[in-house]
């Protein structure tokens, strides 16, 4: 058995990996999968804003880097690496970007997997003319570009095709048969006398007087317009309404992923997506039939991914790497701490989306606010503050959740409690099983 047949054997699919996808990679087999499409944050200096379903926002992630365009793609070619050695021999790589980094990270595939194994650049155009922005003294953006390399020069390739317009058909196919089907005639070109006799047992042979042949072609059995690299038909979930929608500023949407699943792989292929999301690539890949691994650095977004493939496969979809420790906690970033909490304890965070006025959260059925602190020894001034916000609520009761709280704390919230009947509940992360129904 090869190395390719053996990275594929011993690889586990349809789960998700939260984590840093430069070390999950890393421990993954050589040509272990057949098809890598990546969504990466761009280098775009912007915060942004989730929307969950539920109404409430929640920042998930920062895409700032700082030290530059040069600090962002050295983080991306170290997992460009990564991608190309797990990736099989006929399998290919997409990588989505914007106009930032698009011609420096092209510089950095080239690099990695060879300048002549890059196969396109697909210009995809986000929005009609009205959603494009407009932008002073310069043409507005409105594309996003989708870099495509194979790993080789044997890859794989299916051929989609576009529906032919309908002035199209109007103009080609012109005749109609005793049946009262739609064709074409096209002369014999370069075909062979063997072909040729195939098309006359067929009837689809038209002989004129000085023996010129045409063969009918009809419409009912065309495939239509080979695709070519500018996707003009796939509109931006940002610009219109669907149901696919999960909350995701930069979520792509469905049609998009099943294109690039449908062109570069096969039924039973191995689809890996190392910056998942909210996990778009997993959920095509599901719906076509593929195996799939999805690798997110951030918790919440594994959670939400599992949700959604849930209802896909109507089975629970297993998260590895996901914090169980308080140590693993403590590295997770201030957002994915909050988010965390806030998930852990069945809440909805704040909808401010600045400034959220000492208040991270909400407990479900009562609204009661609840400010998380990533910290240990949390004092009397933290407890003070969210005094305030619980007032400015009017709400009676309220939580602060940290690792741990100096005797400062204890003695604010008993005396708020006395003295103003606030009922502020100060709970260590490894007591929210006593207070709420989990535990890390």
């Amino acid at each position: 058995m090869n190395l390719e047949a053996k990275g594929k054997m011993a690889i586990e699919t349809n789960l998700i990996y939260c984590g840093d996808n430069l070390e999950v990679l890393a421990k993954f087999p050589e040509k272990s999968v057949d098809l890598i499409y990546a969504d990466p944050p761009f280098f775009s200096n912007r915060h942004f804003e989730i929307i969950w379903r539920n109404g409430a926002e929640m920042k998930v992630y920062a895409d700032r880097w700082k030290g530059g365009v040069n600090v962002y793609i050295e983080w991306m070619k170290e997992r460009f690496w990564q991608c190309h050695r797990v990736l099989a021999d006929n399998g290919s790589m997409y990588l989505h970007c914007d106009w930032h980094a698009t011609h420096r990270l092209r510089v950095a595939m080239d690099d990695i997997f060879g300048e002549d194994n890059f196969r396109n650049e697909i210009v995809w155009k986000r929005a009609t003319m009205s959603g494009a922005k407009a932008v002073g003294k310069q043409y507005g953006r409105n594309h996003d570009s989708i870099l495509y390399y194979s790993k080789s020069h044997d890859w794989q390739y299916h051929t989609q095709y576009l529906p032919y317009s309908k002035d199209y058909q109007i103009r080609k196919f012109i005749y109609r048969d005793e049946n009262g089907r739609r064709y074409r005639l096209q002369p014999r070109g370069t075909r062979s006398d063997e072909a040729i006799a195939k098309f006359r047992e067929q009837g689809r042979i038209v002989e004129g007087k000085s023996g010129y042949i045409e063969i009918k072609f009809y419409l009912d059995e065309m495939k239509g317009v080979a695709l070519d690299d500018v996707w003009l038909d796939i509109k931006d979930l940002r610009t219109i309404q669907s149901t696919e929608k999960w909350g995701y500023p930069t979520q792509k949407p469905e049609a998009l992923l099943k294109r690039i699943i449908l062109t570069s792989s096969s039924p039973d292929d191995i689809v890996l997506d190392p910056f998942c999301g909210c996990g778009t690539t997993l959920s095509v890949a599901q719906q076509l039939g593929r195996r799939w691994i999805g690798i997110d650095v951030a918790p919440k977004a594994c959670e939400l991914v599992r949700e959604r493939l849930n209802k896909v496969r109507a089975t629970n979809i297993r998260i590895i790497g996901a914090p169980k420790t308080i140590n693993e906690l403590k590295e997770l970033s201030d957002w994915e701490f909050q988010n965390w909490v806030i998930d852990r304890i069945g809440g909805v965070p704040s909808s401010k989306k600045a400034d959220d006025k000492g208040v991270d959260g909400y407990t479900f059925m009562a609204r009661e606010p609840v400010q998380v602190k990533q910290s240990e020894g949390v004092g009397r001034n933290v407890v003070d503050n969210f005094e305030t916000a619980m007032r400015r609520k009017h709400k009676a009761t309220g939580y602060i959740v940290a690792f741990s709280f100096g005797k400062g704390a204890y003695e604010e919230a008993a005396r708020t409690k006395l003295e103003d009947n606030l009922d502020i509940k100060l709970i260590r992360v490894d007591e929210l099983g006593k207070y709420f129904a989990t535990s890390i």
